[in-house]
C-alpha cells in the first residue's frame, strides 16, 4: 500500500488550515493564489498543491472585470463582499458562492477571501431545520444575507444618486457598464450602450465637428499607457446629435500588470463653460474699452497740446459767415464732408465745428494726419492689428476707425493715402465693417467721416493717383476753407486772438496791436494763411520792446521795378483802385516776367527777388501761391 503524502502546511498557521470555511490568499497584482486551505480545495475540486500558485483569473474565466472591481473595492475599503463571482470547479461547472474579502493583516498587498457555498448552506439549513441550533444558524445566516443585501442596495442607490456620469470600457473600448446619470446626460439607455464602442458612439468628433481618431482619445490612452488622464473640456455627443461639454477623468484598470480597460467619471460643464465664455468676453470687452480709453486719453492730451489755443473759427467776413452756414446745414446729418483749401486755412477747425454741432459730440473726434503715417503702417493705423500679426506686434492694437466708433473721424491730407489702401477705406465707408490685421473677426463700426485736403483731388483722379469712386464717396458735401488773403477784414480779429494767447503764455500782459500793425498785417498776402499769421504774431511778441510789437513782414505794398513807379503823392487823373483779382493777376504777371528775365533764378544778384525788390523767401512763397515755375521744380502747385 502506497503512503499518501500530506500536503504541506499553510504558512498562515493551523487556524487557517483547520477552518471549516473555504479560504484563499490572493495576490491581485501578480494574479496568483498565494495559499488555500483544505476546505477551499474540497469546495473547488482541486488538489491543494495545484490550487496554491494557480492564477486567480484562471479560476474565474470570463469574469475579469468583475474580479477587478471586487479586489479593488476590498483594497479601497478594507472589506467587501459579492455574489457576482462564480469560480469554475475543477470538473468545469460554475459554483454559486458568496465572496467575503479583507486585507490580510501585515500584508496590505494580499487579500484574505472566504468562499461560502450558498447552495450547500441552504441544503444544510433545510435538512437541519428541526434542530434549534441550526434554526438559530439559519436565522443568523438570513440576517447576514439581509445585511449584505441592504449594503448592496445602498451601494446601488449611491451609484444611481451620483451626479457624475460613470461608465467603464474594456481594452477594446467596448462599454461594460454605465450609470443612470450618464444615461440622463447622454440620452442613451444602458442597454443601448453596453457592448458598443463608446468612442464611436459619443466621442467621435471635436467641438468643431472634425473627426476625433481613436488613437488621440485620452480615455483610450488610459489603458494604453496606464496613466490617469484628466481632461478639462471636451465634447460628448448626445443621442440627438447635440454636443455636451464635459470634463472627465479616465482611470485605468490593471490585471497582473496588464491594462484591461478604464473607468470614466465625467460631468456636464456646459453651463460653467457658457459662464466662463461670458466672463471671458466681458473681460475682453473691458480690456478693449480700457485700451480704447487709454488711446482716447492719450489722443486728447496730444490734441490739447497741439491745438488747445485756437478752439473756434474766428471772423466776421462774408466768406466765414458762408462757411458757418454750410457747417450748420451738414452738422445735423451723418453725410461725409470734404474740406478743401490751402494749408493753414483752418480745415481742422471746420471739422471740429461740424463734430461739436452734431449728435456725435459726446464721442471723440479722432484726427489722423495721413501725410505723417509711413506707407507700411497705414492699414494698422486705420484698422488696428492683432498680437503677432507681424514682427513687432506685441499686443492687440485698436485702430483709429474703432477708436472713433460712435464719433467722428477726421482724415487730414486724405490725398496722401496710398492708392492700394484706398479700396479698403472705400469698403469701410460703404459697408461700415473692417477686420484688424491678423484677425478674421469682422467688426462693425459707426463713424462719421470728415476729410480734408489741399490737393485738387479731381486732378489726382485724372493722374491715376486717387480712386474716382473714393473721391465721389468723400465729396458728398464739399466745404471750401477760404484763404486769409480773401478775407482781410478777419485778420485783426484773428491776430488779436493769437496775441492774447501769446501774452498769457509769455506773461507779457501789456502787448497790444496798433493801427499801423493792423494795416501792415492787412496788406500782406499770407501764403501760409492763419498758421503763418499765428507764427508771425508769436515772433512779434518775442521781439517786442516795451509792449511794442515788432512784425517781420515783407513790404508787399511796395511795387517792383517792373511796375513803372510814380512819385509819392502823384495820382493820375481818373485813376481807380485795382480790384483784388486785378491785383493778383498783375502780381502774377510781374513775377512771371521777373522769372523770365532772371532765367528762373530767384536768389542772388540779378535774381527775380532783386528785380522785384522783395525778399527771396517772400517771392518763393508767392511763386508757390501762384503755381509758377521757378524754385527748381516743375509746374506742381506749392503746398504749405
Amino acid at each position: 500500500m502506497e503512503n499518501s503524502v500530506a500536503p504541506p502546511a499553510s504558512a498562515y498557521g493551523p487556524a487557517f488550515d483547520r477552518a471549516a470555511e473555504a479560504m484563499l490568499v490572493l495576490d491581485p497584482v501578480a494574479d496568483e493564489i498565494r495559499d488555500a486551505n483544505p476546505a477551499a480545495a474540497r469546495l473547488l475540486g482541486y488538489d491543494l498543491d495545484v490550487l496554491r500558485g494557480m492564477r486567480v483569473t484562471g479560476l474565474h474565466p470570463d469574469q475579469v472585470p468583475t474580479l477587478i472591481v471586487f479586489t479593488q473595492a476590498v483594497q479601497a475599503r478594507g472589506r467587501d463582499w459579492t455574489h457576482a463571482l462564480s469560480p469554475r470547479h475543477a470538473e468545469g461547472q460554475g459554483l454559486h458562492v458568496e465572496y467575503s474579502g479583507t486585507i490580510l493583516p501585515g500584508e496590505p498587498a494580499l487579500l484574505l477571501v472566504s468562499l461560502f457555498d450558498l447552495d450547500e448552506r441552504r441544503r444544510r439549513l433545510v435538512d437541519t431545520e428541526a434542530d434549534a441550533h441550526m434554526r438559530a444558524g439559519l436565522t443568523e445566516w438570513q440576517r447576514m444575507e439581509r445585511i449584505f443585501r441592504d449594503i448592496e442596495r445602498e451601494n446601488q442607490l449611491i451609484l444611481r444618486a451620483a451626479g457624475e456620469g460613470i461608465y467603464g470600457v474594456n481594452a477594446e473600448g467596448i462599454t461594460t457598464f454605465i450609470n443612470p446619470a450618464a444615461e440622463r446626460m447622454l440620452g442613451w439607455d444602458a442597454a443601448d450602450l453596453v457592448g458598443r464602442d463608446m468612442h464611436a458612439t459619443v466621442h467621435h468628433s471635436h467641438p468643431d465637428g472634425c473627426h476625433y481618431p481613436h488613437e488621440d482619445c485620452p480615455i483610450y490612452a488610459a489603458f494604453r499607457d496606464g496613466a490617469v488622464h484628466q481632461v478639462d473640456t471636451e465634447v460628448f455627443w448626445r443621442r440627438d446629435g447635440t454636443p455636451i461639454f464635459v470634463e472627465y477623468t479616465s482611470t485605468p484598470i490593471r490585471d497582473r500588470g496588464r491594462l484591461l480597460g478604464a473607468v470614466i467619471v465625467f460631468r456636464d460643464i456646459s453651463q460653467r463653460r457658457e459662464a466662463d465664455e461670458r466672463l471671458r468676453q466681458a473681460l475682453a470687452e473691458v480690456d478693449s474699452l480700457r485700451q480704447r480709453l487709454e488711446l482716447e486719453n492719450a489722443y486728447l492730451r496730444e490734441e490739447i497740446r497741439e491745438g488747445g489755443h485756437h478752439q473756434g473759427i474766428i471772423g466776421r467776413s462774408p466768406a466765414i459767415e458762408a462757411t458757418l452756414r454750410q457747417i450748420d446745414l451738414v452738422a445735423g446729418t451723418d453725410a461725409t464732408v470734404l474740406v478743401t483749401g490751402e494749408s493753414g486755412t483752418g480745415k481742422e477747425l471746420i471739422a471740429r465745428a461740424i463734430h461739436e454741432a452734431s449728435r456725435r459730440r459726446d464721442r471723440p473726434l479722432i484726427r489722423v494726419n495721413c501725410a505723417a503715417i509711413p506707407r507700411e503702417l497705414f492699414e494698422s493705423e486705420f484698422f488696428g492689428h492683432a498680437r503677432g500679426a507681424f514682427t513687432g506686434a506685441l499686443r492687440d492694437r485698436v485702430g483709429r476707425f474703432e477708436l472713433a466708433d460712435g464719433g467722428t473721424l477726421f482724415l487730414d491730407e486724405v490725398g496722401e493715402i496710398p492708392i492700394d489702401l484706398q479700396g479698403k477705406l472705400l469698403r469701410v465707408l460703404q459697408e461700415r465693417q473692417f477686420e484688424r490685421i491678423g484677425e478674421e473677426r469682422t467688426r462693425l463700426v459707426d463713424v462719421r467721416l470728415v476729410a480734408a485736403t489741399n490737393r485738387d483731388l479731381k486732378a489726382e483722379v485724372k493722374r491715376g493717383r486717387f480712386r474716382e469712386d473714393l473721391y465721389f464717396r468723400l465729396n458728398v458735401f464739399p466745404i471750401a476753407a477760404v484763404p486769409l488773403r480773401e478775407r482781410p477784414e478777419d485778420i485783426p480779429l484773428i491776430a488779436q486772438h493769437f496775441l492774447k494767447g501769446v501774452a498769457r503764455r509769455l506773461a507779457m500782459p501789456d502787448l497790444r496791436l496798433t493801427e499801423g500793425d493792423v494795416r501792415r498785417l492787412a496788406r500782406y498776402d499770407w501764403p501760409g494763411n492763419v498758421r503763418e499769421l499765428e507764427n508771425i504774431v508769436e515772433r512779434a511778441a518775442i521781439l517786442a520792446v516795451r509792449g511794442r510789437l515788432r512784425f517781420d513782414l515783407p513790404e508787399a505794398e511796395s511795387p517792383g521795378p517792373l511796375e513803372g513807379r510814380r512819385p509819392q503823392g502823384e495820382v493820375s487823373p481818373g485813376l481807380t483802385p485795382a480790384t483784388e483779382a486785378e491785383r493778383r493777376a498783375r502780381d502774377r504777371a510781374d513775377i512771371s516776367a521777373a522769372l523770365v528775365l532772371s532765367k528762373g533764378r530767384v536768389f542772388g544778384a540779378g535774381g527775380a527777388a532783386e528785380l522785384l525788390g522783395v525778399k527771396p523767401t517772400t517771392l518763393a512763397s508767392r511763386i508757390k501761391v501762384h503755381g509758377l515755375t521757378g524754385v527748381g521744380r516743375s509746374n506742381d502747385k506749392a503746398r504749405f
